[in-house]
């Protein structure tokens, strides 16, 4: 995907030093971004940028399972543009051998709130079966056990990046596919790249110019209303129809 050499001057930031720089409160800001670019990109970041190596990779494995109840409440809201809204998964941290059940909140003043706890890798794809999981969830979404189904598998390769100032953090998913486990249906995202900027406040961004230098602008959806999209013909998506054409559109792009 990416040749060794496009990290050479990178400084580099570990878990440990990155623990202080999670944002589990921040405001988040979504972009795609053409795969063929990317290394560009990043190394035009090299100078404001640290970029995270776990076992000494820079780019880590992703695997996550996303929860909704049957008729995607929450994937609805999202599509409906209520402020208030919720997510759930389980995600599988794999070069770390870590596992959490996650819910994220995002408020109606736009900042998401993520809230974790840890959990077995043997419990990522039946977490139903682990009381504190089970107690963890009950008490941050109104929703019954037995309401919540696994909906999305999603998997991908992540680079995540920090400035100096260690006051935002980057995300750059790489090779996203997606697998609906109620439908069965099977897509991937092929040359685009997902990045996230999240941020405690609206303080400057070098990254934010540096997209607009590539004349990339900020993209509103998430990688699960994505897949969902991709994947369930159910799914409520009148309102995501041009993001969805313009998605096609630049994964034909893209792809050329």
């Amino acid at each position: 995907m990416l040749a060794w050499s496009v990290w050479d001057g990178f400084e580099t930031i570990g878990l440990d030093e990155m623990s202080a720089v999670k944002l589990m409160n921040r405001i988040d800001t979504k972009f795609l971004f053409p795969l063929s670019r990317l290394t560009e990109l990043l190394e035009r970041a090299k100078r404001d940028y640290r970029v995270q190596v776990v076992d000494g990779k820079p780019v880590a494995a992703y695997d996550s399972l996303y929860y909704d109840t049957r008729d995607l409440y929450m994937y609805t809201r999202h599509h409906d543009r209520q402020l208030r809204r919720d997510k759930v998964r389980a995600r599988n941290y794999v070069d770390s051998d870590l596992a959490f059940l996650e819910v994220k909140h995002k408020s109606n003043k736009g900042r998401t709130k993520k809230r974790r706890v840890r959990i077995p890798t043997s419990d990522f794809a039946d977490f139903k079966q682990n009381p504190e999981a089970v107690s963890f969830l009950r008490g941050e979404v109104p929703f019954a056990m037995d309401d919540l189904l696994p909906q999305l598998h999603t998997v991908f390769n992540r680079i995540t990046l920090v400035n100096k100032e260690k006051t935002e953090r980057l995300t750059l998913d790489v090779n996203l596919r997606f697998d609906n486990v109620q439908t069965g249906r099977k897509d991937a995202l092929g040359p685009l790249v997902v990045i996230e900027l999240k941020q405690d406040g609206l303080c400057h961004s070098r990254m934010k110019n540096l997209l607009l230098d590539f004349r990339i602008h900020p993209f509103k959806i998430s990688k699960y209303c994505i897949g969902t999209m991709l994947t369930n013909p159910a799914a409520k998506h009148n309102r995501f129809n041009q993001k969805l054409v313009r998605i096609k559109k630049m994964i034909n792009q893209y792809a050329q």
